[in-house]
């Protein structure tokens, strides 16, 4: 099957929000909390660079490009401040753009960078991505017969929501296909040579820290150690039950809400 990437979304009106996907995925991971939030809020939703539908990554990929790319578009999209909200490692862009000011608030949901260094687990799970690409790969002249299918669905999802039955299969099969064209890689390889990096100090607006209790990929509370103890003690810190990695895809609801109770919508 074929599917379209886009660069962005931008819909609604009203305060300037600004959403940001995780790695391998895009911004159509956002697709279910969309028509609550476009209620409110004028809502940009990019792709990352190196993803797909997004623009490519430079030569040498630092840590200041993500970033420096969500900035652009906040520009030409004429927001100097917005509320950001990211899953994984847009939520981790999301503390990278509070601490350079440009946030009015941020809500993360599960977001990368909060491991401590020294966790082998940690280096597992990043190297991890290159063998889940593969299978993607494998998988995606099969996408269409995969969801067709409760049981491939609830398979094809399994590492980010606990209960996929609310997805659209046509989302799913999206998702699955993206993830052979992230540029992997190179991704991978900045994260283990740069580490994630964050001014902490430097962050100024209200923070919310969302994490599900089952989430298969940063789980919890291990992947939150650095943020809760030595840089984020501060942030409004919520957990969500019975919920994975995504919860924007297996709560929509409920994240819809998290978030616009931080913005004040």
């Amino acid at each position: 099957m074929t599917t379209t990437f886009t660069a962005a979304h931008r819909g609604g009106s009203g305060p300037p929000l600004v959403l940001l996907h995780g790695f391998t995925d895009t911004w159509r991971t956002w697709d279910l909390v969309l028509p609550r939030l476009e209620r409110h809020h004028d809502v940009l939703a990019p792709t990352l660079p190196g993803h797909a539908g997004g623009p490519p990554l430079p030569p040498e990929v630092t840590g200041e490009v993500l970033p420096d790319a969500v900035e652009a578009a906040m520009d030409a999209a004429g927001f100097g401040t917005a509320h950001i909200a990211g899953n994984s490692l847009g939520g981790y862009v999301a503390l990278q753009l509070a601490a350079r000011g440009r946030a009015r608030s941020v809500t993360a949901f599960a977001p990368a960078g909060g491991w401590m260094p020294e966790e082998a687990w940690a280096r597992q799970m990043l190297d991890g991505f290159t063998a889940f690409q593969a299978q993607a790969r494998a998988a995606a002249p099969h996408a269409a017969a995969i969801t067709a299918t409760p049981e491939g669905r609830r398979q094809a999802t399994r590492s980010i929501v606990v209960d996929p039955r609310h997805m659209p299969a046509e989302l799913i099969a999206h998702q699955m296909l993206g993830v052979g064209l992230c540029a992997v890689g190179p991704m991978i390889e900045y994260a283990l040579r740069e580490g994630y990096r964050l001014d902490a100090g430097a962050i100024a607006c209200p923070v919310r820290i969302v994490w599900g209790t089952r989430d298969a990929l940063l789980p919890w509370p291990a992947a939150a150690v650095r943020y809760r103890t030595l840089m984020l003690p501060t942030a409004d810190w919520v957990e969500l039950e019975d919920v994975g990695h995504c919860p924007q895809l297996d709560v929509p609801l409920e994240a819809a809400e998290l978030i616009l109770g931080l913005t004040g919508a």
